[in-house]
């Protein structure tokens, strides 16, 4: 899988934008503030819907101007596939081969993205919600039965929360409760059973890029108690009833879950420092990266945001010797050109951008 051509307008700088990127590896030079890291935010935009810098999706269309586009080339699964998105302050159009779609996600199945940046960290030091967001936009991607109970699960969720906030009796919130036992237990085991399935992947990329740190555990914890079946969520949802109408919304359930890794030689309770939090977010993206191939037959897309900065000199020639192995599309921003030892048996593309335009360079 990789893009053949991307346009942009009217995005932050990008004005008017055309790249015709190599299908490996494609590095984005320039200076702070020329527009590097807007390309890939266009790229996560047409695949997630939403800028991995995070802010307001109106804050991306260009000052003065009413509406983004974003038109990609896609090749994959031996086709080619147009993707078109289009963002105006209040509304959304996507189209697919020049057809209108009715959601945003039958676009972003197409275009599945991976983005390792300066704000990754949160994987590990921010709260669950982005490490939910890890396991769910996999499942999004490779497990088919995943969007059906996850669609319904939200449902339930938004009803029994207004339910909470009103005047009712608890037959209201039965008929809710049940279906968000019965899609809360499906959505724990496929979340389960996703990282289960990226154990070996995982173990194998923290010894590549952790080995001073022991072997790798991971950790899954529900949203509720030790009875992790339906009925377990349902009793737990019956339970915490007062305190959920005292507070106004549900305080147990799926959307509760939440999961973490530890290193045999790092102290449970002893914080990663931000270089070993960067490293671990980097070994769970690139494992991730590979599960998705193993299971999909072909690659995302890989952007790296910075990299150099994020990252010491071992550790980037080690990123650039994996990627440099894998049939993977990449694109990576930096401020200066890489060392002579950095570039070594990297095969690439070189860009530079500047003021918002781009050229390939020799």
């Amino acid at each position: 899988m990789h893009l053949v051509s991307l346009t942009v307008e009217h995005l932050r700088c990008l004005e008017a934008l055309a790249l015709e990127p190599a299908a490996g590896i494609n590095f984005l030079l320039g200076d702070n503030g020329a527009g590097k890291t807007s390309i890939l935010e266009a790229i996560h935009l047409l695949a997630c819907g939403r800028s991995f810098r995070g802010g307001q999706n109106e804050a991306l269309i260009q000052r003065g101007q009413n509406t983004l586009r974003v038109v990609a080339r896609l090749h994959s699964e031996g086709l080619e596939r147009i993707l078109g998105l289009e963002r105006s302050p209040r509304t959304w159009k996507a189209k697919l081969d020049g057809e209108n779609v009715e959601r945003l996600s039958e676009l972003f199945l197409r275009l599945p993205v991976v983005c390792f940046e300066p704000d990754s960290h949160v994987l590990i030091s921010g709260g669950a919600e982005h490490r939910r967001r890890f396991l769910d936009w996999a499942l999004f991607h490779v497990e088919p039965s995943f969007i059906t109970p996850w669609r319904r699960y939200q449902r339930a969720l938004k009803q029994r929360n207004r339910i909470l906030k009103q005047d009712h009796t608890d037959v209201d919130l039965e008929v809710w409760e049940i279906e968000l036992a019965e899609q809360g237990a499906r959505l724990d085991g496929l979340r389960r059973d996703y990282l289960e399935a990226l154990r070996p992947q995982l173990i194998a990329m923290a010894e590549r890029f952790l080995p001073e740190m022991g072997s790798l555990q991971i950790h899954y914890q529900p949203g509720w108690g030790e009875n992790i079946d339906a009925p377990g969520l349902l009793e737990a949802l019956k339970k915490a009833r007062e305190r959920d109408r005292f507070l106004g919304h549900s305080t147990v359930g799926a959307h509760r879950s939440d999961w973490s890794v530890g290193f045999s030689r790092i102290p449970e309770r002893e914080m990663f420092s931000r270089g070993q939090e960067k490293l671990t977010v980097l070994a769970l993206l690139l494992a991730q990266t590979e599960h998705f191939a193993s299971v999909r037959g072909e690659w995302p897309l890989l952007l790296l945001d910075d990299l150099p900065s994020e990252l010491d000199p071992k550790h980037l020639q080690d990123t650039l010797n994996w990627l440099a192995q894998q049939p993977a599309q990449a694109f990576v921003t930096l401020t200066q050109a890489l060392t002579e030892p950095e570039r070594t048996r990297v095969p690439s593309r070189w860009f530079h951008v500047e003021q918002g335009k781009v050229r390939a360079l020799v």
